[in-house]
C-alpha cells in the first residue's frame, strides 16, 4: 500500500496529475525535478512514493523488483533490441503487483477531488514510466493522457493483452540513452499503436537517461492540450 506521498495543489483541482519516481529513486527526487509541471493552473500535483524498499540501495525505493526478472542486468547489454525486449517482457508480473497499488492509490485521489477518469494525466520516469503505461492501459475508462520519461513497454503481451482503454501517450526519450534504450521507444510507439493508442513521441537530442527541461517543456504542451 502507498503511504508517502508529495501533493501541490494549485487552486480549486479540476485535474490530477500523479508523477510515479524511477528504479533507485523517490518521491523527493522527483518532486525536484518537475517545477515546470507546477505551474499547471487547477491541478492537484501527486508524486507518490514507491512502498517497496530498493534491493540495491536500502535508502531508496522500488515499484517492483528488476533482479527478479534480470537478475544480472542483461537488458542493458544484450546485442539486439529483440532480446532486450524479451527481458523486459518477463517483467509483467511485477507490474501487474506494482498495478495493484498504483491504481487503488490513484482512484483514491480522484475521489477525494470528485474527479473523473478523464481528468486524470498518469506519468512516470523510467520504472515508473513502465508503471505508467502499464497502469493507464488498466484503468475501466480512458483517462486523459500517460506520459513516459525514458520508458518502455515492459510485459508488454500481458500489458496488449489485458487492455481495458487506449489512453492518449506521449512518449520521451533521449537519443544517448545509457540505461532504457533510445529504440525503446519506436518499440513502444508501435505496440500501442497496434491496440488503437493515439501516441506522440518527442526525442531529447544527445539527452541521457535523465529528465531534462526540454521534455518538461512537451510534457505540459502534452497537457495542456488535452485540458
Amino acid at each position: 500500500m502507498i503511504r508517502e506521498e508529495i501533493v501541490h495543489i494549485n487552486e480549486i483541482p479540476k485535474k490530477l496529475l500523479v508523477f510515479l519516481h524511477g528504479y533507485i529513486d523517490s518521491s523527493d527526487s522527483i518532486d525536484r525535478k518537475i517545477s515546470l509541471l507546477d505551474n499547471l493552473q487547477d491541478f492537484a500535483i501527486h508524486i507518490p512514493q514507491a512502498p517497496l524498499e530498493c534491493e540495491i540501495h536500502e535508502s531508496k525505493r522500488q515499484w517492483y523488483s528488476m533482479h527478479k526478472f534480470d537478475p544480472e542486468d542483461e537488458r542493458r547489454t544484450v546485442p539486439t533490441m529483440d532480446e532486450c525486449i524479451a527481458l523486459y517482457n518477463r517483467m509483467a508480473p511485477g507490474l501487474a503487483e506494482a498495478n495493484d497499488y498504483i491504481q487503488p492509490y490513484i482512484e483514491n485521489a480522484l475521489d477525494e477531488y470528485g474527479l473523473d477518469y478523464k481528468d486524470l494525466f498518469l506519468c512516470g520516469f523510467s520504472q515508473g514510466a513502465m508503471c505508467a503505461l502499464y497502469t493507464g492501459l488498466m484503468f475501466p475508462q480512458k483517462i486523459g493522457g500517460v506520459i513516459s520519461f525514458s520508458g518502455i513497454l515492459a510485459g508488454h503481451k500481458r500489458a496488449l493483452k489485458e487492455a481495458k482503454t487506449h489512453p492518449d501517450i506521449l512518449l520521451i526519450h533521449g537519443n544517448s540513452d545509457n540505461l532504457v534504450r533510445y529504440e525503446a521507444m519506436d518499440f513502444t510507439a508501435s505496440k500501442l499503436k497496434e491496440i488503437g493508442c493515439k501516441v506522440e513521441t518527442y526525442t531529447v537530442k544527445n539527452g541521457n537517461h535523465m529528465i531534462t527541461p526540454d521534455a518538461l517543456v512537451q510534457a505540459a504542451y502534452f497537457i495542456r492540450d488535452r485540458v
